[in-house]
């Protein structure tokens, strides 16, 4: 087998622990072989004054809204949503889509992520760019029911069950896929039991936004008298395999039937901030059991892809919702971007043993706001940045060497975005 050695560094282990280790790679199986002292390898990977991570796990985005990055701030969910970013994407192209993955792609390789959930349009799209890259990823087509004509919603809805079925698997079994319909209040009752019961038929997750604002739970409340999360069961939802984006406003049964059934959670403190969403009730989430991961949301909301932005956040926010200053510990938030995140997309990676997948990333230590090195955990969460990122490895393969991106070429991506975001807003307007 051919063999990368990751050399000379220390290690993060499972248990949050750090110590001096190599970490030997199998790059064709794309596993960890070994960690231990005094491994060799037929390729070595300089980690000398680095600390090696499992690689981040982005467990929700938009990814081709980077291109939508900046267009609209500073306002609430739902008149950003109907205002600015519905009526731009009705005029968005596969090209743009194609093009704003990339941009994403590249992006989310430089800050040490290797592995992402995505919900968006032409699919196909991102699959081609998710294995061009080198990224792992769980791709789905979000289909939305509001504003559509009965047949024209239940066809989105269908489409995101057949997309689900012939692209799991892809790019050598790096893609998976989940039926993803938008939201409990974008897709009507009927249409949501169809991506339920389409899912299970598949062997694939659901995925879906829940409980993001008080003005989502409110007319749910009213009209079905339940809470939101307990009526989705009724339809199908809430299933082991499952997760939902946000989950601000949850309640005591809601998190209870979270942890009784398994469905993830992911949390994504930044754009609950930038739209005022509100804060997320992690601490008790996971007192309960919860599964909880991180995600950046799109970078229309974030407004990047960078998910030690993000660990930081779901510490500092987590401390403010519980109204104390233990809560979101910084292991607790490490490992909702590491294997918290993998658990909920159900990959086997986010932690550095014998048999995990080889996604993993090397942080360089050798910074001023790195520096005394008291506690590496602390540093995670609170003071890396993705710039800190050295090298970004996944499924085995080196993504990123000394900062330079191997699989796609950076300037040609970020021209390409440039001139697709361009051309998407002139159309809109």
């Amino acid at each position: 087998m051919g063999t990368l050695l990751i050399h000379g560094g220390r290690v993060l282990r499972p248990d949050m622990t750090v110590v001096d280790a190599d970490v030997l790679v199998d790059r064709e199986a794309g596993d960890i072989v070994a960690v231990g002292p005094e491994l060799s390898g037929d390729e070595t990977l300089d980690a000398d004054g680095g600390l090696v991570i499992p690689g981040l796990v982005n467990a929700h985005t938009h990814v081709a809204m980077t291109l939508l990055r900046g267009h609209a701030d500073d306002k609430p969910l739902d008149r950003w949503l109907r205002e600015d970013i519905w009526p731009v994407e009705a005029a968005l192209e596969p090209a743009d889509i194609e093009a704003g993955a990339e941009l994403g792609a590249l992006e989310m390789i430089r800050s040490g992520t290797t592995a992402f959930a995505d919900m968006y349009f032409e699919i196909d799209r991102t699959a081609a760019v998710v294995e061009r890259a080198g990224l792992r990823a769980r791709l789905g087509h979000g289909a939305i029911s509001a504003g559509k004509a009965e047949a024209a919603a239940r066809a989105d809805v269908e489409e995101s069950i057949e997309m689900a079925r012939r692209l799991d698997g892809a790019a050598d079994g790096r893609i998976s896929t989940a039926v993803m319909p938008h939201s409990l209040t974008t897709v009507t009752p009927d249409l949501l039991s169809l991506a339920a019961e389409g899912a299970a038929d598949a062997g694939v997750p659901v995925h879906y936004h829940a409980n993001e604002t008080a003005d989502e739970v409110d007319p749910i409340v009213e009209k079905r008298g339940r809470r939101p999360l307990l009526w989705a069961r009724d339809l199908g939802l809430c299933r082991e395999s499952d997760f939902l984006a946000h989950g601000v406003h949850l309640d005591g049964d809601e998190i209870d039937l979270l942890a009784e059934t398994g469905t993830g959670v992911v949390h994504c403190p930044a754009s609950n901030m930038k739209l005022a969403s509100g804060m997320a009730p992690i601490q008790r989430l996971l007192d309960a059991g919860v599964t909880v991961g991180l995600g950046t949301d799109g970078a229309a909301s974030n407004n990047d892809l960078d998910l030690f932005d993000e660990l930081r956040d779901a510490a500092m926010l987590g401390k403010l919702a519980a109204g104390d200053a233990s809560a979101v510990a910084a292991p607790d938030a490490v490992r909702m971007a590491t294997a918290g995140g993998a658990e909920v997309l159900g990959i086997d990676a986010g932690r550095i043993e014998p048999g995990a997948a080889a996604d993993l990333a090397v942080v360089d230590l050798d910074a001023p706001h790195l520096t005394p090195d008291h506690d590496l955990v602390s540093h995670l969460a609170y003071a890396v940045g993705g710039s800190d990122v050295r090298h970004t490895v996944c499924d085995g393969r080196v993504l990123m060497r000394d900062r330079e991106v191997l699989t796609l070429d950076a300037e040609a991506v970020m021209a390409r975005a440039e001139r697709r975001a361009r051309d998407l807003v002139a159309r809109a307007d």
